[in-house]
């Protein structure tokens, strides 16, 4: 399985990943919402657990993925800072047209 990470978002999760909560967990990316042909996603801290897939990054992050979950496969996590700050989470492999928004 593959994921990527912006720059924004790397700096941003491994803050996420020094405080004292996050002690022996890792970033996992999961589907909250499928609309058949797309997905909506979200991150927490998690421990790794029986199907998933811990998936390393070009920035020294590892990922959990699900990894019974093809809309998971190729996931890109990105951080901006304008116009609002914030994650936003795609999978561009999954989209049937293009970029989608909300």
């Amino acid at each position: 399985m593959k994921c990527k990470i912006n720059r924004h978002a790397a700096k941003v999760l491994q803050k996420m990943l020094s405080t004292e909560e996050a002690e022996g967990k890792m970033i996992r990316v999961y589907i909250t919402h499928m609309h058949g042909d797309h997905a909506h996603y979200d991150m927490k801290l998690d421990t790794p657990a029986e199907y998933d897939e811990i998936v390393k990054t070009d920035k020294d992050i590892d990922i959990l993925l699900d990894s019974r979950e093809e809309f998971l496969d190729g996931v890109w996590i990105k951080y901006f800072y304008v116009p609002e700050e914030g994650f936003e989470i795609t999978n561009p492999s999954k989209e049937p047209h293009g970029h989608h928004h909300h």
